[in-house]
């Protein structure tokens, strides 16, 4: 009989698969060999690593009073296939049974089980009942403690637990690190994996490194990388910790490291490759992911999933549409096109590359789409800068899901920033309520941008302030909605607050504070925050150094924008040429930021739309019209002449440039034109003295329902002053506060005192200076005095001077106009008389100059 159940056992240890194991108990049956516990046992956990759990409850079923092991086993068989509410009821009913009494395996299970579900409330039950029973000090329920209530966030008991143990092996000290790498406190699992070694010479496996590494990524502490880095390279490890210390050196944003340590490294495999591949894509080296891409086709390796995720997101940030298509046959060919993961990158590839359409279609044509696959596709077009996209798809998964989870809300709730969809935002954010997820920290902080970038600041603080739990990017998300409305001193008191709060800074938070910084002109406390960006380790990442070099130009020390422009070690991008143009054309050096450009581009960059909108102003400044029409044409070969911000742009070069026939057509030619465009032909009529042209523009807006603003009402008043519209000009400014609403500043009073300045109204300009509701400025009092000099009044030419001298004192044009207007009338001693006050108070007249544009 011995024989038999040897046999037997033997056949149950060769199964392979189902249907072979099927045959066997089919055998087993038939033959009538009765069941002992041992091959029960082995029959149920067989068909659990078969994921059958309801033939292994079948067959538990059928077993007469289950001992504890069976018991054990079935808890176990529904853990291991996820079924962690059944592995609880079935230790509920265990319990129930008076003649059975769990063992350490049970609670083992049990407690896995708990962990699963997040069952706080029975993970804590469970453990009382493990003190009742006095088996608390057993190591492994102690390890399996300690991994709940790490995975459940309570690490102030996981330590506890941690420190009342008598004996701790390899893997609950393992636990305990993993715990705290995965925390906001990952500085302590260093602390933990030091006493490991030092104080209780325990020695590290390959899992201690693997749980440790992450915490190392969070702190960005490339000293401890390489410190375990020379731990590994002294000992024998797994390929696995290699390809760890690969992502941690990219994340703590080291990629040469990164690539130095997979270069050295013999075996790679297919993670190390992808590994790698993802930690470019994590600095934003796009160039360097789809060189390895180039490099894995040509050795004919086997593209993973994380591989073509890369690959398709290096392709699609670089818009390079061909290597794209070329990413997707290759998926094709290793079959993961199908899987989410990889569909959703390709969806974003294509509609970064704005082909919406095939991005659409590969949605649709994924086979049982989920929950998951809806969240992905929406992240997609709303992280491709296709927001509607986005939310009609939020709208079209409601009919199939009513209940989206937190990962589609965070999906969707920018898309809803995007288009100040103020009121789908707000419903969003009731649907979170309702659901219990709006306490979140993603979906929170996904609230509180969106409410921020609305310009909804009390409903952004509210929330904020409701929130239990803040990180440092819920934080970023006040302090750039702030900057980025000019609002700098709630920007900086915000991050005066999180330093309060105990809080760490991050780059995002540099990215933010910086800007208001630079619009406050604060470059002492820029300085400042840049010594903090050197101790934290963040000046290496690219967006706080273009962020860096913005502050220091617009505070006017271009030198030290430059150096730090110039560093070798700084990976410049697109934004960085941008940022350093903007800051040679904010400091008023045209030439300067059209050599940056040309540099640009000798270095193969390619110009963006950004890049445009900057340097066309630079040629408008120095009048370059070949120049101007050389970057017209890559305007058209790149395809940017859609860009309503590109064609405003080319409308105004054109017109300083003397080609209003050019800015006409370019206005002609947009397809979508907003006011801003409207305003730039306006201004281009006035500069031009086209003032019939630029009242029937203005009178075509009006028609037109297209916004009008003061920009508007200055452009057309501009144009009536150069064309001598009296009576027109006299209209539209009265229709400025009678019709639109819109209070005259004064510039625009510069404008009227010009206009009646020229034809002469002296006594209905002095009227209009009385009933100006604020003190008129130099603009004012200089036309005034010019008008005066045009029709040689020299009583009002004084009054004008007399406010001049005091609001512009270093100015000599005033003291010239007014001793030539002295010499025309003959009174020949108050003309000398005024050259002589002005060297008295040490003034010149800077002689004029004129240039003309050679070849």
């Amino acid at each position: 009989m011995s024989s038999i159940l040897c046999h037997q056992h033997r056949l149950l240890s060769s199964c392979k698969d189902l249907t072979f194991l099927v045959k066997i108990h089919a055998r087993i049956i038939t033959l009538g060999f009765s069941y002992n516990t041992y091959t029960t046992t082995h029959l149920i956990n067989l068909y659990s690593f078969f994921k059958k759990c309801n033939l292994s409850r079948t067959l538990f079923d059928s077993t007469p009073n289950p001992p504890v092991i069976l018991w054990n086993s079935m808890i176990r068989a529904y853990v291991g296939t996820n079924q962690y509410q059944e592995a609880l009821k079935m230790y509920s009913s265990m319990l129930e049974k008076k003649h059975i009494n769990p063992d350490t395996y049970t609670f083992t299970f049990a407690l896995k089980a708990c962990t699963g579900v997040c069952d706080f409330e029975k993970g804590i039950k469970i453990h009382e009942d493990i003190v009742k029973r006095n088996l608390v000090n057993d190591v492994f329920i102690g390890t399996g403690l300690i991994d709940m209530y790490c995975k459940m966030g309570d690490l102030e008991s996981a330590k506890k637990v941690f420190d009342k143990m008598p004996n701790k092996d390899v893997v609950t000290w393992n636990a305990m690190i993993s715990g705290f790498a995965q925390s906001a406190e990952p500085v302590k699992a260093v602390e933990v994996f030091k006493k490991m070694q030092f104080v209780c010479q325990i020695n590290v496996n390959s899992v201690t490194l693997l749980n440790l590494l992450p915490g190392v990524c969070k702190l960005m502490d490339i000293r401890v990388c390489r410190c375990i880095h020379g731990y590994v390279y002294r000992r024998v490890f797994p390929v696995s910790v290699h390809n760890a210390l690969i992502d941690s050196y990219s994340k703590c944003n080291y990629p040469d490291v990164a690539r130095r340590t997979f270069n050295e490294l013999r075996g790679k495999d297919d993670v190390s490759w992808g590994t790698m591949m993802a930690g470019y894509a994590y600095n934003g080296n796009f160039y360097e992911v789809l060189e390895l891409f180039d490099c894995m086709k040509r050795m004919g390796l086997k593209m993973s999933k994380v591989s073509a995720v890369s690959a398709l997101l290096g392709a699609g940030e670089m818009a390079d549409l061909e290597r794209g298509m070329e990413i997707h046959e290759c998926a094709i060919q290793e079959m993961i096109d199908s899987d989410v993961m990889v569909a959703t990158s390709l969806m974003t590839m294509y509609a970064k590359c704005g082909v919406t359409d095939k991005a659409r279609d590969l949605f649709w044509g994924i086979r049982g789409r989920d929950l998951v696959a809806w969240s992905a596709a929406i992240a997609a077009f709303s992280q491709s800068g296709y927001p509607q996209e986005a939310l009609s798809l939020f709208r079209d998964m409601q009919n199939e899901y009513s209940q989206p989870n937190n990962v589609t809300l965070v999906s969707v709730i920018p898309a809803c920033a995007e288009l100040r969809a103020v009121r789908l935002g707000k419903s969003v954010h009731c649907h979170a309520i309702k659901a219990s997820i709006n306490s979140d920290i993603s979906t929170g902080t996904a609230l509180v941008s969106m409410y921020a970038k609305c310009n909804l600041f009390t409903s952004a603080l509210n929330l904020f302030n409701m929130m239990p739990l803040t990180e440092v990017v819920t934080w970023n998300a006040l302090i750039n909605g702030y900057a980025q409305i000019g609002d700098c001193y709630n920007a900086l008191e915000m991050f005066c607050q999180l330093r309060l709060a105990g809080l760490y800074p991050d780059p995002g938070t540099m990215v933010g504070v910086l800007p208001a910084c630079a619009s406050l002109g604060a470059i002492r406390l820029g300085t400042c925050l840049h010594c903090q960006i050197i101790r934290y380790g963040f000046e290496s990442d690219c967006h706080v150094k273009n962020a860096l070099i913005d502050l220091y130009a617009k505070c006017g020390n271009l030198s030290l924008a430059e150096f730090m422009f110039d560093k070798t070690e700084f990976s410049k991008d697109e934004v960085s040429w941008n940022t350093m143009i903007a800051g040679y054309m904010h400091n008023g050096l045209a030439k300067e930021a059209l050599s940056a450009f040309h540099s640009m581009k000798f270095e193969l960059f390619q110009p963006n739309v950004v890049t445009i909108v900057s340097i066309l102003p630079a040629v408008s400044h120095l009048t370059y019209l070949r120049e101007g029409m050389s970057i017209h044409a890559y305007v058209i070969k790149s395809g940017f002449q859609s860009h309503k911000l590109v064609g405003n742009s080319l409308i105004d070069m054109y017109a300083k440039c003397g080609q209003l026939d050019l800015s006409e057509c370019i206005f002609e030619e947009m397809k979508n034109t907003d006011s801003v465009s409207w305003n730039a032909l306006l201004t281009a009529y006035s500069m031009h003295g086209e003032g019939d042209r630029a009242l029937s523009v203005f009178s075509l807006m009006e028609k037109r329902d297209i916004k009008i603003d003061s920009i508007s009402f200055l452009s057309v008043l501009s144009a009536c002053r150069h064309a001598g519209l009296v009576e027109e000009g006299r209209k539209i400014f009265h229709c400025m506060r009678d019709k639109y609403d819109i209070e005259p500043d004064v510039e625009h009073y510069a404008c009227l005192v010009d206009l009646l300045g020229r034809a002469g109204l002296f006594n209905e300009i002095m009227d209009l200076l009385k009933t100006m509701p604020m003190e008129p400025d130099g603009g004012v009092w200089g036309a005034l005095l010019d008008a005066s000099r045009m029709h040689s009044n020299i009583k009002i030419a004084e009054v004008a001077l007399k406010h001049l001298v005091k609001i512009e004192q270093g100015n000599p044009a005033h003291y010239v106009v007014l001793s030539s207007l002295y010499s025309q009338s003959g009174r020949w001693n108050d003309a000398v008389h005024t050259r002589v006050k002005m060297n008295e108070i040490g003034l010149r007249k800077n002689p004029g100059y004129s240039w003309v544009e050679v070849k």
